[in-house]
């Protein structure tokens, strides 16, 4: 991986949040990318539950200051930085207002979901592509974690296609079990239909649940890695109907060279 250039997207990212197994592999697998000699960016959520005096967060006002259009509705995008303690990797935040200063993260007080997750969720994808189009930096590798991530790999290949920035990028989705009840916004297929892409790519978002939105992601990755022991049989079974190269699950202690191994073989060659 040395010298390789992975960008990280994920939902959550240890020690920002507590850890799950998303924000954990989150931070072990940049950090193992880091320690072989690889460039490595990561991106988050800049939920308003992360402390960022604790954490030193501050604006980048160089990256901060377009306007993102969800749903007919511009945006301002705001871009935070800080740096993961003795580990030299930094993490860029995407942030806005009306999206990520409530006080949680996915969630409200009773456990619901909140309405707006869609938006968020489309919000964090175009945030991430165009911060690394200002960036001008062009990843070898996109890692996507977390299902409020999700939407990247299709807003990649479908929104920002004939971005030559990323036209040799691979995507590689990790899928885990740790999901959601219900569904998110019902008008989430018409909030990413908005945006010219195309309707039988999305049409499984007509009912927005976890398993159908990590449809999507599969459809649109690469590579595919099984980040969770246990995973919804419906899942499994689409991963494995899905003719990518798929990683089965490894756990944290053995992770590293599997992760090194599948990357060389199936992503890079």
């Amino acid at each position: 991986m040395k010298d390789k250039r992975i960008l990280y997207v994920s939902s959550e990212v240890m020690p920002y949040l507590p850890e799950t197994e998303i924000s954990s592999m989150s931070f072990e697998a940049p950090r193992l990318v880091n320690q072989q000699g690889g460039q490595i960016r990561i991106f988050m959520p800049r939920y308003g539950n992360i402390n960022e005096r604790r954490h030193q967060l501050h604006e980048v006002i160089r990256l901060s200051g377009i306007n993102l259009v969800i749903n007919d509705l511009d945006m301002p995008l705001i871009i935070k930085v800080a740096s993961i303690p003795k580990e030299r990797i930094q993490v860029y935040f995407i942030d806005n207002d009306e999206y990520f200063k409530r006080k949680a993260t996915l969630t409200d007080e009773e456990g619901s979901l909140f309405p707006d997750n869609d938006e968020r969720a489309i919000f964090f994808a175009k945030g991430v592509i165009e911060t690394v189009k200002k960036l001008n930096w062009s990843p070898d590798i996109i890692h996507v974690h977390g299902w409020l991530a999700a939407l990247l790999p299709i807003y990649l290949k479908e929104y920002y296609k004939d971005e030559p920035l990323f036209s040799d990028s691979k995507i590689v989705t990790s899928v885990y079990n740790q999901s959601f009840n219900n569904t998110l916004n019902k008008d989430m297929f018409n909030k990413v239909k908005f945006d010219n892409i195309k309707e039988e790519a999305i049409k499984v978002l007509e009912e927005p649940s976890y398993v159908n939105l990590m449809k999507v992601a599969i459809d649109y990755s690469d590579a595919l890695i099984v980040g969770s022991e246990n995973m919804p049989k419906e899942l499994e079974a689409y991963l494995n109907a899905s003719n990518k190269p798929v990683l089965e699950y490894k756990n944290k202690e053995e992770f590293g060279e599997a992760y090194k191994a599948f990357f060389n073989a199936n992503v890079l060659s």
